[in-house]
């Protein structure tokens, strides 16, 4: 009780490394509500309880409606949506926990559900927030613990939602082929909010993107390995401070399915500074790119499903496919795989099936989406039995350029029995 007493008196706590200062606010989960430069002014949108930097997740079903609740009409699309601050309503999160050091924060809360009235999540919401120079190093986790045991397919997550003030409207990034060898920059236009809806997503090469104001000085976010960023501009930009309506925002998505029993963490670094210095930081700490190897020991790896589910998490050494609905498919997480070092993909995986024919799909940087020119149906067996394929994706001339995606159809039509084990997949030369 005297905590809660002292958290609505004085609800803001600070850390400030000489460099940048930082705070959140106890009163909103926790989530960031300052950050600028140490002699600054603030960078971060609190108009409302939807803004802020902040963790917030998805899932089924939609509409999300517990014992019956209706959620506001506008939001209610999102289906289940826990977010860090509060909800729509204006009812604030709990806090669980809050430590600080001097450069350091760590908090935890129950969220709200954003579309629903003084609901709180099923779930808990923990966020370690360090200062590092001009850099805030950001780890979340989201703990479920749904009553609904159903596995809903994968959603866009925000990893983590951005919003910042009207000067920081100017959204750049990278999107061409040639990454980390300082390429023209592009700049996001701004959508039409009527004809478009709020935001855009885009692909970036280097997995970072920023908003910056006209002298190119503003806020990055880099999500190491994350290829797909959502973003925009809502208002007028400009003139406007954290108090009022125009807002920036960028969040780096990942499609996930979030079970109702997983612990899903995740990482980024928000970078403030110039627009330079923004992209030298991420090429400086970017290292050697990954190879294109999925081993599922004990999670699914950002790969996602349509039409399919497994037994649920934690993965137990493999994934374990039931292929009893029409069209199933395996979606991989987005990625930047030259073709030339994608000719061959490799499954260590066993099937049980009436119809043993996997058809393969990719995207392209230069031609995005699935279609039947970029595909190649092939043979395997189906007797139950552990084997590594190899399948030649080379004999596609539509296999070139770079590859940003690969979409796995098992079986052409999904019926009940049909199963897989998968242990790994792997692109290759």
């Amino acid at each position: 009780m005297l905590l809660c007493l002292a958290l609505s008196f004085e609800s803001m706590r600070f850390i400030d490394n000489g460099q940048l200062k930082l705070g959140v606010d106890l009163d909103k989960g926790g989530a960031i509500t300052f950050l600028a430069p140490s002699k600054g002014p603030n960078m971060v949108n609190d108009f409302d309880l939807g803004r802020q930097i902040q963790m917030s997740y998805y899932s089924g079903p939609t509409p999300f409606e517990p014992n019956g609740k209706k959620p506001n009409k506008f939001w209610a699309g999102l289906g289940w949506n826990p977010i860090q601050s509060g909800d729509v309503f204006e009812n604030h999160s709990e806090i669980l926990a809050f430590e600080q050091t001097k450069n350091s924060i760590y908090v935890k809360c129950i969220p709200m559900h954003w579309p629903l009235e003084n609901v709180p999540g099923e779930c808990t919401f923990e966020s370690w927030i360090k200062l590092a120079e001009d850099t805030v190093e950001l780890k979340q986790r989201m703990s479920n613990n749904r009553p609904d045991l159903t596995q809903y397919g994968g959603h866009p997550q925000e990893l983590p939602a951005v919003y910042t003030n009207a000067p920081w409207h100017k959204l750049m990034t990278y999107t061409g082929d040639k990454p980390f060898t300082d390429d023209k920059l592009t700049e996001i236009p701004k959508h039409d909010w009527g004809k478009d809806g709020p935001w855009t997503s885009f692909y970036t090469s280097e997995s970072w993107a920023a908003l910056v104001d006209d002298n190119d000085f503003g806020l990055g976010v880099w999500a190491p390995d994350t290829y797909t960023i959502s973003g925009g501009f809502f208002g007028t930009p400009r003139v406007g401070g954290s108090h009022d309506s125009p807002t920036g925002y960028l969040s780096p998505n990942r499609i996930e399915i979030l079970d109702h029993n997983i612990v899903y963490d995740s990482r980024c670094t928000l970078i403030v500074g110039k627009l330079d210095r923004i992209r030298a930081y991420v090429k400086a700490h970017s290292g050697t790119p990954k190879p294109a190897k999925w081993t599922f020991k004990h999670d699914r790896l950002h790969w996602s499903y349509q039409n399919l589910s497994d037994k649920g998490w934690p993965i137990q050494g493999f994934l374990d496919l039931s292929l009893n609905r029409a069209d199933p498919q395996l979606l991989s997480p987005a990625g930047f795989w030259p073709s030339s070092q994608a000719k061959h993909l490799k499954i260590d995986a066993s099937a049980i099936s009436g119809e043993p024919k996997l058809q393969v799909f990719w995207s392209r940087l230069d031609a995005k989406g699935f279609e039947e020119k970029r595909s190649l149906t092939f043979p395997y067996i189906a007797d139950g039995k552990r084997r590594v394929y190899d399948f030649d994706l080379g004999k596609n001339s539509e296999l070139s350029g770079v590859l940003t995606q690969i979409r796995i159809d098992p079986v052409p039509g999904g019926k009940a029995g049909d199963q897989m084990k998968i242990w790994s997949i792997q692109l290759t030369r």
